[in-house]
């Protein structure tokens, strides 16, 4: 990427910080009031000092120089409130957009479609939206504080220093140029080195996240070792860059320092030269050190302004490229979708096909690589019936699913339900035909009434009565009664205070609750024991009755009393019918069934 193009996304993502503030006028107002008091303060001060130095050390007493000392006392106190008030007005901008940024991060990750789950690691979207966001605030802070204050500053301190000795002025504007170069400089550094640190931040945070999550198997496999190596790999890589970043932001302050005091140096000699020439007074002179000595420090904040901007712009690019990515479904066509309320249950596949495209598309299509999942399925399911897929690992089986509610849309062909093509229809109202039950069992910290009626917006829409149906035709009654808060008991980060049986009855219980006409199960029984797995089958086959029912199966004893049982091979229907008629063809089905059955015994 060139620094044309640079520039212009930096742009980009400043104006678009900028305008969240925009609602904020009213504190953005004062808050701009009270830091140019604050740097008109600065100016005063030497302006003060020129008249008492001299006229009140003449021997002769001027009444009027009495003022000075009590315009000093007001000035601080002026300056002390305006300082104040601007402070708690940015302090109110900043926690405002932070919200908002917040809010729109998460409503966006919310309608999400499911490729960008796929395509980012959970650590790098939960750093974004929680800590990266912090550093895009650092460029709001940054131009007010920084920007604006000392802008204001040098501006009111430098007309002061040309009022007081225009020669000696256009001798230190000598630092401008210079300063400005070495600033570019560093700039341009320190881009780069933000946008690795992140991307190193990111991976340090997933390794993080895999060893939390994986703990069961860390421990047991002794991982510990390689997985402190993995993390200590990574987070001295993150410390080399975070000091580079260092070196270069800190560059800023000396090199500032340095030139400014060769400047100072000059204006010393040029003054003595003016001093013996009597072009200058003793309060004049001293004003105007004063003067420059006031104005290195706002000099040094405008130079170490791009540390925390460029970081601040770098987090930018990548939460705004996170808000972006487009919706499941815009307001155009969600405006005319096909309202459905409740699905009779006949599903149709039409020449589907489907092919997973990898991250490079994102960046740059032309380095796409893809893999086809699933070639021309043509497939129709009768409202009712309970069909069951399988075929070897890779077949295509999950994608066909998900597939339905539309978490990925097909490359070719159509699905249709109840002769409608799901494109058409509204996706929450599509949505709301089907309840799926996966053997990655996903439960919420939250109560077990909360965790079984999920999707109800608050306890008060919860139907109690209905909770205790599902969890009773779940097998999971007695595990109730014996809660002390029954219901309403907490079942911890995704249900770690329940055993793995329970964990998936619970799951099981979410489904029944919601009565959906279509039910797609992922070998939902798997993690129950052999009389829980019974009874639970038999709630199961009791909901199944009168609803269209998928199941993805792993276990081919599990499907055995199936109506249908597709398999699939490498995206493709290699075969489809009862049990018994794939065990009499003698092709993949029953291939499938030997080996498991072989192994089994």
């Amino acid at each position: 990427m060139d620094q044309k193009s640079i520039n212009l996304k930096t742009q980009t993502a400043l104006v678009r910080i900028l305008k969240y503030a925009i609602p904020h006028k009213v504190a953005a107002v004062c808050a701009l009031i009270g830091l140019a008091i604050v740097a008109a303060s600065e100016t005063a001060i030497p302006a003060l000092l020129k008249p008492l130095l001299d006229k009140g050390f003449t021997g002769n007493l001027d009444h009027a120089l009495w003022r000075v000392p009590a315009f000093l006392v007001g000035l601080a106190f002026i300056r002390g409130i305006a300082q104040f008030g601007s402070n708690y007005a940015l302090s109110h901008i900043t926690n405002s957009v932070l919200l908002k940024l917040r809010e729109q991060m998460f409503n966006r990750l919310l309608q999400a479609p499911a490729d960008i789950y796929q395509s980012r690691s959970a650590a790098s979207l939960i750093n974004a939206v929680v800590f990266e966001v912090n550093a895009v605030l650092q460029v709001i802070t940054s131009i007010a504080m920084n920007l604006v204050r000392d802008s204001l500053t040098v501006l009111g301190l430098m007309l002061y220093l040309f009022y007081l000795n225009w020669r000696l002025t256009l001798l230190i504007m000598i630092i401008f140029p210079i300063l400005g170069l070495m600033v570019t400089i560093i700039n341009k550094r320190l881009r780069r080195l933000h946008k690795v640190h992140q991307d190193m931040t990111n991976e340090l945070s997933y390794v993080v996240e895999e060893t939390v999550g994986g703990y069961k198997v860390v421990k047991l496999h002794g991982g510990q070792t390689y997985e402190k190596n993995r993390f200590q790999e990574i987070a001295n890589k993150l410390r080399r860059y975070s000091m580079k970043i260092a070196v270069a932001g800190g560059l800023n302050q000396p090199i500032t320092q340095f030139v400014a005091s060769i400047a100072l140096s000059g204006v010393l000699l040029v003054a003595l030269f003016q001093s013996s020439m009597a072009e200058t007074t003793v309060g004049g002179f001293v004003a105007f050190v004063t003067a420059l000595i006031l104005i290195i420090s706002p000099l040094k904040h405008l130079a170490d302004i791009n540390q925390p901007l460029q970081r601040g712009v770098a987090a930018a690019e990548m939460i705004f490229k996170l808000m972006d990515q487009p919706i499941e479904e815009d307001q155009a066509r969600r405006q005319d979708a096909i309202k459905l309320a409740r699905a009779q249950g006949e599903i149709q596949f039409s020449g589907v096909g489907f092919t997973y495209l990898n991250q490079a598309y994102e960046e740059d299509p032309a380095q796409a690589q893809s893999r086809e999942a699933l070639k021309e399925v043509s497939l129709t399911i009768r409202a009712g019936e309970v069909v069951a897929f399988v075929g070897p690992s890779g077949s295509g089986k999950s994608t066909l699913v998900n597939l339905l509610p539309r978490f990925f849309n097909p490359s070719a062909g159509q699905i249709l339900l109840d002769g409608i093509d799901i494109q058409t229809i509204e996706l929450k109202d599509l949505r709301r035909q089907m309840a799926f039950v996966s053997q990655d069992v996903v439960l919420f910290n939250d109560t077990i009434a909360a965790n079984v009626a999920y999707g109800a917006t608050s306890a008060a829409e919860i139907d109690r009565q209905k909770v205790l149906q599902a969890l009773q035709a779940a097998n999971l009654g007695s595990l109730i009664q014996e809660l002390p808060q029954g219901i309403d008991s907490e079942i911890g980060d995704n249900g770690n205070r329940l055993s793995g049986g329970q964990r998936q009855r619970l799951a099981i219980a979410r489904a029944i609750y919601k009565d959906a006409p279509i039910l797609i199960l992922d070998e939902a029984t798997s993690a129950l024991d052999s009389e829980s797995e019974r009874q639970v089958q038999e709630a199961l086959e009791t909901l199944m009755k009168g609803r269209t029912t998928l199941v993805i199966a792993h276990r081919l004893s599990t499907i055995e009393n199936a109506n249908r049982i597709v398999v699939l091979d490498h995206g493709r229907v290699v075969e489809q019918g009862s049990h018994q008629e794939l065990i009499s063809s003698n092709g993949l089905y029953a291939s499938l069934h030997r080996l498991q059955f072989s192994q089994a015994s």
